[in-house]
């Protein structure tokens, strides 16, 4: 589609989309064109569409319509339209399948785009259902597919995507995966969409997008008078020029059609914005009825108004008809109502004038016109997925052929796009009559749409319509609707942090008579033990979770015997009951090792419970294991909600494990998701393992860990629950690491309470080394040694190497700020063999690094150094800003002259002090605390034999370099 309208002052947005276009395949890879209905973002795209096919790339455009927002990714499938579905079908199995969907809606079919390609992709087998397609597969087909035209289109690949806010919200789970996941190749994504009307989760992914620099975002404001005036009604005297533009506010669609209605002959130009829609369809009053019709005809059609379904809808099926209707498209065509698009599509010149018609067209004709066009549609072979939109915009009473359609949508788009889903069950029960005939079908339809707001992170919906059907249900109800509802229910109050709500109605409907089936009381009793350890301590659900294990085994459902495995798992683990929790994790992973993926598709939560229980029993590979099943599994169909917990198990082993940027990637998809659940305690969580990420990751002195850390206290509020308290430990590493020991103490006794026991007993070791750094800091050797030895004691009962590690550390530290330097480097030392002998790198090189500082104070240089090279490789190779920062702080360079006498520490103490440092900031920069610091400072007073600190810093200066 070619803009006529003039491009008026945007040469500074065409100076940086031309920079863009000049380097397709680097960042940023995806432009965001933001502003005002009519401020030119599609002017302003078509430009860029010209200047990219003027450099030899391939243009594909597509936009989305207001009225078409429930079709799974229409907008990509409008783009795709545009390429040639030959070169498609030769880049492999995905290619083939947008082909497909892209010919058929260039001959008038809209096929279901959302179906075909994840299907390929995901390597379904001829007849495969929809069901089985992976909306997430459906993204990495895609990104493959993108990734290898831009190889095989000449200079590079465009997409312009417009409209965006109106855009479905698969297309927009789609472009965010396209954001988090920038394509290596010469491909550029530009979008334009209004502000305003933007769903919070596209603004969040593109917002994020610009922070990393993968999205490049250009506002468009107001156009000046002079742009209006001068090039777009040269000529015009200044004073009605000024009129109109005060009445337009510079925005050029407003501006042209004031003046085209002055041109008119209208009484003056001052008419508001608000009068648009009036002068627009003013454009209509020449035409003709049957004229009209078709331009009612093309609004509702929207991007299937191709000639054989215009046909269908204004005029008999005849030559005679199919000339009247040529002649008119010609009439509406040369008053630059519609225009031409790819594929014979018509289109109305402007969305704004696609809203004026469609709204002014009587609700009765418009009901009609939508209703002949699913007809039209369902004979042309078109799927349901796209003919649910006619039939809801047709649909005024109980009809149970169109529910049918509407059913069947729901169907297609269950895995897809379970927010269509959602839609159309929604559609069908607004309609559906309230009668005791209905009641049954009612209650199903309202649990399926529950799940498939469950599964697309809706968690409040699905659970307040939950309570809706159980508070309807019948007190003998005994069809299993209850126990489903019911354990769906808890699992949403769960996740959205009510843990008591959940563990009543688990409680109550197990203690119902007559008791729930077999097959219900399993599923009842594995949600109750996933509510340990957080609403209650695992030994209060042991022997549930023990029962509902039996009660699998005996009904021969291996599955639900692997989640009660991984619950208990987790549930020991938490508890520090090592053995007992190690035996279980083995049970489990055999169990769930001998299971197929089709036998775990409703097991993804307890993968995640076995991957966390791994982790904790320090065995890193397993837990990643079976965190990669896990998210494969979810991401084929899995509830939304789950995968920040698979994401982050996988994220908290590469941390561990010294794999920071990977790390990174994990818990960045992990938030993008957390934020569009509305769920504060899992944003809350997501946050925390961020900012622990951040703490290794960043340099010394950067403040994105405690920012994440402080927002995820915010988030977390004042619950009190496992989450919440792990929450509190990262605030209290990134305040220790934001140079604030006390205020890391705090939070830490905020985590633990004033006896510590609210920490988890299986982490405790790790999370006391806080303690202990804030308090050997702070000068507190009391407090120190205090926590120190409750980590050796806790350290000795849980067995496992990191904890061990960081009961030395806590040692290690203790005796550093008693000025045993040699005996504090020893622990050190043992503390990097320990966590070496798990895979924990990060805590193997910080081990290194801090004792090589120690073992050279004690005067063994050459130990010093080789410990100091390997805590240092160890840390670059990871990705870890933070310990190569502190090995280039700590390594002292070839020693320089020094002042006779004084050892490595005291000159290194003189020499801040002849930076001008104080004692407490000594302290802070050499890991010391004040107290060992004036030591040093007694004992280099003695053997230099001046007395102040400015003689100290004058003989110093004189010694050095």
């Amino acid at each position: 589609m070619t803009d006529r309208t003039p491009l008026v002052g945007r040469e500074a947005e065409l100076d940086r989309l031309d920079a863009v276009l000049d380097g397709p395949g680097g960042p940023p890879g995806v432009v965001d064109l933001t502003g005002a209905a009519g401020i030119g973002k599609s002017r302003l795209l078509t430009e860029v569409c010209g200047r990219a096919e003027g450099r030899g790339l391939t243009v594909l455009r597509g936009r989305a319509t207001e009225y078409e927002r429930h079709i799974p990714f229409r907008v990509f499938g409008d783009a795709f339209a545009d390429l040639d579905p030959e070169l498609l079908r030769g880049l492999g199995a995905p290619g083939a399948a947008w082909a497909a969907s892209a010919g058929a809606a260039a001959d008038g079919i809209p096929a279901n785009p959302a179906v075909d390609p994840a299907g390929a992709g995901a390597g379904a087998g001829a007849g495969a259902g929809v069901s089985a397609v992976d909306r997430f597969a459906a993204h990495r087909a895609t990104a493959r597919l993108l990734t290898a035209l831009g190889g095989r289109t000449g200079a590079g690949l465009l997409i312009a995507l417009d409209d965006l806010h109106w855009a479905d919200p698969a297309s927009l789970e789609l472009l965010d995966h396209l954001v988090r996941h920038p394509l290596r190749a010469p491909v550029v994504i530009v979008v334009a969409r209004r502000d305003r009307q933007t769903a919070p989760s596209l603004a969040a992914a593109l917002t994020r997008g610009v922070d990393t620099g993968a999205v490049l975002r250009l506002d468009l404001g107001p156009l000046t008078e002079r742009a209006c005036v001068e090039q777009l009604a040269p000529g015009l005297p200044p004073d009605r020029a000024a009129r109109l533009y005060a009445a337009s506010e510079g925005n050029p669609l407003y501006f042209l059609t004031l003046l085209q209605g002055q041109g008119q002959g209208r009484s003056g130009p001052a008419l508001p914005p608000g009068g648009l829609g009036a002068l627009l369809l003013d454009e209509l009053t020449p035409l003709s009825a049957a004229q009209r019709r078709t331009a009612e005809a093309v609004a509702v059609l929207g991007d299937q108004a191709t000639p054989p379904l215009l046909l269908a809808l204004t005029e008999p099926a005849s030559a005679s008809g199919s000339e009247r209707l040529d002649a008119d498209l010609g009439v509406l065509a040369r008053r630059d109502l519609i225009r031409p698009r790819p594929g014979g599509v018509w289109s109305l010149r402007h969305p704004v004038l696609r809203a004026a018609v469609y709204e002014d067209t009587g609700p009765g004709r418009r009901a009609a016109l939508h209703r002949r066009a699913a007809a039209a549609l369902a004979a042309a072979g078109a799927p349901a997925t796209v003919r649910a939109h006619h039939v809801e915009r047709a649909l005024t009473d109980w009809e149970p052929e169109a529910a049918a359609v509407l059913l069947e949508a729901a169907e297609q788009s269950e895995t897809t796009a379970p927010a269509s889903c959602a839609h159309w069950l929604e559609v069908v029960l607004r309609v559906l009559p309230d009668t005791p005939g209905h009641a049954a079908r009612r209650r199903d339809l309202m649990l399926k749409r529950a799940r498939a707001l469950s599964v697309c992170g809706e968690l409040r919906a699905s659970r307040d319509l939950l309570h809706e059907v159980i508070a309807g249900l019948p007190a003998d109800d005994g069809s299993g609707v209850r126990a489903a509802a019911v354990t769906l229910c808890a699992s949403m109050e769960r996740h959205l942090g009510q843990y008591r709500a959940s563990v009543a109605l688990l409680r109550r409907a197990l203690s119902r008579r007559p008791a729930p089936a077999p097959a219900d009381a399993v599923a009842l009793g594995l949600e109750l033990g996933s509510s340990a350890p957080h609403a209650l301590p695992f030994p209060a659900v042991r022997a549930e979770v023990l029962r509902t294990l039996e009660l699998a085994r005996a009904l021969g459902n291996e599955p639900a015997a692997a989640g009660a495995l991984a619950v208990s798992a987790l549930g020991e683990a938490y508890e520090g009951n090592t053995a007992t929790a190690r035996e279980l994790a083995d049970r489990a992973a055999a169990c769930v090792d001998a299971l197929t993926d089709r036998d775990l598709a409703d097991q993804c939560e307890p993968l995640a419970r076995l991957g966390w229980a791994e982790f904790y029993l320090e065995r890193y590979e397993d837990a990643e294991r079976h965190a990669d099943r896990g998210l494969a599994i979810a991401r084929r169909g899995g509830p939304l909600h789950l995968l920040p917990h698979l994401l982050m198990c996988k994220a908290i082993v590469h941390t561990h494990a010294c794999r920071l940027p990977s790390a990174l990637d994990l818990v960045d998809e992990a938030e993008s998701i957390a934020r569009g659940i509305g769920s504060d305690e899992l944003l809350g969580l997501v946050l925390a393992n961020k900012a622990q990420v951040l703490i290794a990751a960043r340099p010394p002195g950067d403040v994105s860990a405690l920012a994440a850390a402080e927002e995820a206290v915010a988030a977390a509020g004042a619950r009190t629950s496992w989450w919440t308290s792990l929450v509190w430990c990262v605030m209290s590493y990134a305040a220790l690491h934001g140079g604030d020991p006390v205020r890391a103490r705090s939070a830490m006794l905020r985590a633990g309470g004033a006896d510590l026991a609210g920490l988890q007993p299986s982490m405790r070791p790790l999370f006391l080394e806080a303690l202990v750094t804030a308090a050997v800091t702070t000068g507190d050797l009391a407090g120190a040694q205090e926590w120190a030895a409750l980590a050796g004691r806790d350290a000795e009962r849980l067995g496992l190497p990191v904890q061990r590690a960081a009961a030395l550390r806590c040692a290690g530290q203790v005796l550093a700020g008693s000025g045993r330097p040699a005996a504090a480097a020893e622990r050190f030392a043992r503390a990097a063999e320990e966590a070496g002998r798990s895979g924990a790198v990060l805590w193997e090189a910080q081990s290194l690094l801090i004792g090589a500082s120690l073992t050279a104070e004690a005067g063994d240089p050459a130990t010093a150094s080789a410990m100091w090279r390997r805590g240092r490789r160890l840390a670059e190779s990871g990705g870890s800003l933070l310990l190569t920062g502190l090995a280039d702080l700590l390594l002292p360079p070839p020693p320089p002259p020094r002042v006779p006498g004084l050892t490595p520490r005291e000159h290194e103490i003189a020499t801040l002090v002849a930076e001008g440092l104080t004692t407490p900031a000594i302290a802070a920069r050499l890991y010391l605390s004040p107290r060992t610091v004036d030591t040093h400072l007694s004992h280099i007073f003695r053997k230099t034999g001046v007395t102040t600190r400015s003689a100290l810093a004058a003989l110093t200066a004189r010694h050095l370099p």
